[in-house]
């Protein structure tokens, strides 16, 4: 039997790609599914091009659920805007950081420059005043604080009087 160095090297490439075949499915049996849904649930903004709906394992109609005005699930105000305002900032951030701010017009909008400018941000475009008019409605400054101070003089005061036995 003659040693054939053309056969030997066939059979090592045919080695080398069975182990590779392996090794990515080895991978994909390992982390494929996960890989596959984080991509697939990957936020995208409503108003831009490749938004899809759902994706979260609950119905839509249990997604869409409105209470008292508030959408459940995110729990941002429903009103004019909110989906422009939900499909935008839901994509970087829990609506959480919505709602537990409180701005002005001004603040609302120097928010979203610094998002633009260090979070990268995207441009709103013709978004941007729909999203302010929504944050500077619903989310604006609330003057609250300590109760009113009880005025002494104009309280009309009784003596208890007790029956003694």
């Amino acid at each position: 039997m003659r040693f054939r160095p053309d056969l030997l090297r066939a059979m090592i490439v045919l080695f080398n790609l069975a182990l590779v075949i392996f090794g990515f499915t080895f991978f994909y049996l390992l982390f494929g599914e996960t890989l596959l849904k984080s991509y697939h649930n990957r936020p995208v903004p409503m108003e831009q091009p490749g938004y899809r709906s759902g994706g979260s394992g609950k119905t839509a109609d249990a997604e869409e659920e409105i209470v008292n005005g508030i959408h459940v699930q995110s729990g941002l105000i429903y009103a004019e805007g909110f989906d422009i305002v939900r499909g935008n900032c839901t994509a970087c951030h829990s609506a959480k950081l919505v709602t537990q701010n409180r701005a002005t017009r001004e603040g609302w909008t120097d928010m979203i420059r610094w998002m633009q400018a260090r979070q990268g941000l995207w441009d709103l475009g013709e978004n941007e005043p729909v999203i302010l008019d929504y944050l500077a409605t619903h989310y604006a400054p609330e003057d609250i604080g300590r109760r009113a101070t009880i005025k002494v003089e104009e309280i009309e005061w009784y003596l208890l009087e007790l029956e003694e036995e």
